[in-house]
């Protein structure tokens, strides 16, 4: 029994620290574009010498500072876009997230959640899923830190990362 107790306590310590994210199984498949940015590269995109007079790379390099990780997975793979939508949706429903909002444009179904800060802007973490229309890629992104929702147009722009247009748009429609 004893050691029963210590396994157990062992498994349920370590298990948070080597327990793949909700999209992690994406990342290498071949029919999906995995884009995955880090709190590491995140610093290290933050001291790159910048002209900091412009207020947009001000902007961007104060936002950089505060995100921890950025996925994003691209296919156009039906099998995949299943598999996508099936993990966010379980996803969403696990995670506390609230819908943001939600378009469908032109067959296209887009659905931007996001988890609140201590303000109403301030994000802790952001979702996006576009199902893929007639030859477009369907996209699935989460972005995590903690950083103002009004920020993230700054951050589409400099990345110009799949999705990030519908982002942009959005974003601004919430100032």
């Amino acid at each position: 029994m004893k050691k029963f107790l210590i396994t157990l306590v062992v498994v349920l310590v370590t298990s948070p620290f080597f327990a793949q994210g909700a999209f992690d199984k994406f990342d290498g498949q071949d029919d999906v574009t995995s884009i995955v940015v880090n709190k590491k590269m995140f610093d290290l995109m933050s001291k790159v010498k910048m002209d900091a007079s412009d207020k947009e790379t001000q902007q961007y390099l104060a936002l950089i500072k505060k995100l921890d990780n950025l996925k994003v997975f691209t296919t156009k793979s039906a099998r995949v876009e299943n598999e996508m939508k099936a993990a966010s949706e379980k996803y969403i429903k696990s995670s506390g997230l609230e819908e943001l909002m939600r378009v469908n444009d032109a067959g296209r179904n887009i659905k931007i959640m996001v988890k609140s800060g201590a303000k109403d802007s301030q994000v802790k973490e952001l979702l996006m899923f576009i199902e893929g229309g007639r030859n477009e890629d369907t996209v699935l992104m989460s972005l995590t830190g903690d950083f103002d929702l009004n920020e993230i147009s700054v951050l589409t722009d400099k990345m110009r990362f799949p999705g990030g247009d519908v982002l942009k748009k959005a974003t601004k429609g919430s100032k």
